[in-house]
């Protein structure tokens, strides 16, 4: 069956940075889109990076934009998502998930920005 198992969050202090990981698995993860959703605590689910199945079209959220970068290697079926320059809002739950924002989610990981 479908499984997505992100991995790589934790505890950084504000300007620092992580990369978060997503393995997949139980279908063809190159023919997909991919997307990083985020929710932050007493928030809905937030939209943060999307990347197409070739791994060469790239779109971000304004919020993220200049700081995060989404990647994929598809042969070893996994995404990405590098953050620089962290700031305490982009503490959440951050999930990857398959088609759309709202679609086949992982469990997510915990990402808290504080000093």
């Amino acid at each position: 069956q479908v499984q997505l198992v992100e991995s790589g969050g934790g505890l950084v202090q504000p300007g620092g940075s992580l990369r978060l990981s997503c393995a997949a698995s139980g279908f063809t993860f190159s023919d997909h889109w991919m997307y990083w959703v985020r929710r932050a605590p007493g928030k809905g689910l937030e939209w943060v990076s999307r990347i197409n199945p070739g791994g060469y079209i790239t779109i971000y959220a304004d919020s993220v934009k200049d700081r995060f970068t989404i990647s994929r290697d598809n042969t070893k079926n996994t995404l990405y998502l590098q953050m620089n320059s962290l700031k305490s809002e982009d503490t959440a739950v951050y999930y990857c998930a398959r088609d759309s924002p709202g679609g086949v989610r992982g469990q997510g990981t915990q990402v808290t920005v504080s000093s």
